[in-house]
């Protein structure tokens, strides 16, 4: 046994029913698995009985057996085995009792089932020798192996196809197109049955193959992607090194033959025809060529260009780059009259030139294409194209300005009339001579307030005016010294009182709304006027300015406190032109320094803050607002006097109170009792509708005798109220047939409020005594302000004993209410006291 077994044995026989083809035995040591035989196990030691090993034979099993009977795999055999049957031997693990079946007496292992090693090249198993009586382990359980043997019985195959591969035509002889593969499942460590090596079936004439590499290459170097683009070539693998009997495999290779720029464009005619108007604007296309390439892809991008000197001035070629076609366009205003065909060579290159095919020959190609021009009725023309010309501001009327010539293009020349846009000249400033183009002036004409005119001319066919032609055409107004200069401003200046002689005033400068092409040059001098003044001097400085010097010594502001220094100012002409303006010279108080601190003219500092059109805007938005106030005050009274006419007619919204209780005897004016009877017209009581009280004896025909008719408070039972009930009746009846009378037509009396009222009186001097048993003498001792009432009383008892007619006091309770038929609103008014003397 060997050492590493550590006390156990192992003998492995090799048994297989190939053994003839090896030619020998081989005896293996089979290492001990993990765990089993380990020295020291406490179950072996326990048991006394001594280390014993394993002995059977190394197992080895063909695949793909086909015979009837189980297959013999091997025998396993422990060297405590007597032979006397006492040993018990079982398998386990990867197929046992399934694939493999072992005798347990004799140890012997069969296959049973068709094993293929290219699924499984190996089973583990675990061996275990028992005794048969107490079924206990008599030698630690082992693992072996049983492997499968291969046999040639899988052919080549081709796992990545279908393969397609590429070579560019006219690639040399050997040139690398792709490279096959096969895989054998076969053991290539054992024999040949995976030795493989390729050839080709089909294509041979074109292609060739590694027989070991599998590497597909051109067998000829002229292929032509034109003539054929593709090759189906079938490549097959044998294994056993090609050898009789050998298995294999095939399959077919798509070799597809890319394009090189190896054929120039060509044109398929030598000349193409195209027609086009004269008045084809430029940029107008003309028509489109195409030449023709074999070639595919970039190989066939071409550009085009125009050969001839003729052709590049008048035409463009470019080239679609979605089509490969040349479109031919127009470059320059085609005319039939001075040209009718035109001819054009146009060229075809290929953009991608291979350097490797130069020697085939040139990459390009020519053609030719005519071009017919078609005459059409055209506008005239404006010769020569001058646009500008020039007038003096001060021409006349009706002078030339200049002169625009048109031509009628055509054949025919048909004769041409003229005119001006109006609606670039509303003003009417220009006219134009239809028939010779003359431009006059039509108005007259002034550079400072229009010194360019934009106008447009219009040339048309005599006997067609829809063929115009426009002509824009700039007038420039040449400038005349017409304007006087101008002083800049209304200058005005300040002076102290002891300013000294040659002191600086103000300097001068003037305006001038002429343009002279040599410059301005203006002249000053002091009016004639001021030729006797003392007091300043002007001084022209020679730069279009000039400046005002005191002359004097001290100015006494008392005396005079403003000077006005005309000064005379004169432009270069010609005609020479002047002005005079006046400089406004202020004397003013200055302290030691120089500094003005005032001055006595107020309107000095005024207009220099306020100008005469900001003070005239100030007093009409002042007037504005007066009159704007007086207009709200205006509405605002006539509004209320509105209100107050509406509170009078409508009765339910008049409250007036006289509860007051007054001034006492000496007041005469607390309350003026007419408001009340003023609301309410008794007019149309008559003396003689009844009677029933004192007093209805002296009604008369005057409203106040009949409210002085009213019946008083007496109380007399037989008292009648028949003429306030008639009258209301009266009133009630005309409301009813009064449709125009407003909704609200309640009426209120507050004259009586009936019989028998049940209110006792508050006033103190009601008695239901006659005059002769009441005294009203006491009267007397209330004061100033009942003197009135005692005498009042005092003479009221001398009328009743002279006509023995009682003359009471009396209270009315106010608080009756009466509404027409008609259903209205109802008005309530609060009860109110009066107190009738």
């Amino acid at each position: 046994m060997a050492k590493g077994l550590q006390g156990f044995s192992w003998t492995m026989l090799l048994l297989f029913c190939a053994i003839q083809e090896l030619g020998a035995w081989a005896m293996h040591t089979a290492v001990e698995g993990p765990g089993l035989g380990q020295p020291g196990d406490p179950a072996l030691l326990a048991s006394g009985r001594v280390k014993r090993g394993w002995v059977w034979n190394q197992f080895f099993v063909v695949e793909e057996y086909t015979g009837t009977e189980p297959l013999y795999v091997g025998k396993i055999h422990s060297d405590s085995d007597e032979g006397d049957g006492s040993i018990k031997y079982t398998i386990s693990g990867e197929g046992a009792g399934t694939i493999f079946l072992i005798d347990e007496i004799t140890g012997d292992i069969h296959a049973t089932e068709r094993l293929d090693r290219e699924q499984k090249t190996f089973y583990t198993l675990r061996a275990q020798a028992r005794d048969r009586q107490t079924d206990q382990l008599l030698e630690p359980e082992s693992e072996f192996i049983i492997k499968v043997q291969d046999i040639n019985d899988s052919e080549p195959r081709f796992l990545e196809g279908p393969y397609i591969g590429s070579v560019a035509e006219l690639s040399p002889i050997g040139t690398s197109v792709m490279q096959v593969m096969a895989s054998d499942a076969d053991d290539p460590t054992y024999g040949s049955s995976a030795r493989v090596v390729y050839s080709v079936l089909e294509g041979e004439q074109h292609f060739t193959v590694d027989s070991k590499t599998g590497v597909i290459r051109t067998a000829v170097a002229d292929l032509d992607r034109e003539t054929q683009d593709r090759y189906e070539v079938v490549i097959r693998a044998t294994d056993m090194a090609g050898q009789l009997g050998g298995l294999s495999g095939s399959t077919t290779v798509t070799i597809v033959v890319t394009d090189v720029n190896d054929n120039p464009p060509r044109f398929p005619q030598k000349m193409y025809q195209f027609s086009i108007l004269e008045t084809a604007p430029v940029g107008t296309a003309i028509g489109r060529v195409k030449a023709e390439d074999s070639d595919v892809g970039e190989n066939t991008d071409m550009t085009y260009q125009v050969k001839d000197e003729e052709g590049v001035e008048m035409f463009k070629v470019t080239t679609d780059s979605n089509t490969q076609e040349a479109v031919i366009t127009v470059q320059k205003p085609l005319d039939y009259e001075s040209k009718k065909v035109h001819t054009v060579v146009v060229e075809a290159l290929n953009k991608f030139v291979d350097p490797r095919f130069v020697d085939l020959g040139t990459f390009r190609d020519q053609t030719i294409v005519r071009v017919s021009v078609l005459d059409v009725d055209e506008p005239p023309e404006f010769r020569p194209p001058s646009n500008l010309m020039e007038v003096q501001e001060d021409a006349h009327v009706g002078s030339v300005v200049g002169v625009v010539t048109a031509l009628d293009p055509d054949t025919a020349n048909h004769p041409v009339r003229y005119a001006i846009d109006r609606s670039t000249d509303v003003e009417r400033i220009f006219d134009i001579d239809a028939n010779t183009g003359a431009i006059v002036t039509g108005k007259v004409l002034d550079r400072e307030t229009a010194g360019w005119h934009n106008i447009t001319v219009l040339a048309m066919e005599a006997d067609n005016h829809s063929q115009v032609s426009r002509a824009s055409l700039r007038i420039r107004i040449l400038d005349v010294n017409d304007n006087p200069p101008e002083l800049a401003t209304p200058y005005e200046a300040a002076v102290c009182e002891d300013a000294k002689p040659g002191q600086l005033i103000q300097t001068i400068s003037v305006v001038d709304r002429d343009e002279p092409q040599s410059g301005h040059r203006f002249y000053f001098t002091l009016a004639p006027e001021a030729t006797n003044n003392h007091h300043f001097s002007l001084l022209d400085i020679k730069d279009n300015t000039a400046a005002v010097h005191t002359q004097r010594m001290g100015f006494n502001r008392q005396e005079q406190d403003v000077y006005l220094l005309p000064i005379l100012v004169v432009d270069s002409g010609p005609p020479a032109l002047s002005s005079t303006g006046t400089l406004t010279i202020r004397i003013c108080g200055c302290d030691s320094n120089g500094a003005i601190q005032s001055c006595n003219s107020t309107a000095y500092v005024v207009s220099a803050t306020l100008s005469p059109g900001a003070l005239i805007a100030l007093l009409v938005c002042v007037l504005i607002l007066v009159v704007l106030v007086l207009l709200i005050l205006t509405l605002k009274r006539h509004h209320k006097s509105h209100l107050t006419s509406e509170d009078d007619e409508d009765m339910r919204d008049n409250v007036i109170k006289y509860n007051d209780e007054g001034g006492g005897e000496q007041d005469t004016e607390a309350y003026d009792m007419s408001a009340l009877r003023s609301l309410y017209d008794f007019s149309e009581i008559k003396g003689g509708d009844g009677g029933g009280g004192p007093g209805e004896g002296g009604a008369g025909g005057n409203p106040a005798s009949e409210l002085r008719a009213l019946p008083q408070w007496v109380q007399s039972p037989d008292l009648d109220f028949s003429v306030f009930r008639d009258y209301i009746c009266r009133k009630v009846e005309q409301a009813d047939e009064d449709l125009s009378v407003p909704p609200y037509d309640s009426f209120q009396t507050y004259a009586f409020e009936g019989s028998d009222s049940p209110v006792p009186s508050l006033s103190s001097i009601n008695t239901w005594s006659s005059g002769s048993e009441q005294d009203f003498s006491y009267l007397g001792g209330w004061g100033p302000r009942f003197r009135q009432l005692a005498a009042l009383y005092a003479g009221r008892r001398g009328e009743e004993d002279t006509e023995a007619v009682p003359h009471q006091g009396c209270v009315l309770d106010v608080g009756s209410k009466v509404t027409s038929r008609r259903e209205r609103p109802l008005h309530r008014s609060s009860h109110q006291n009066t107190l009738c003397l």
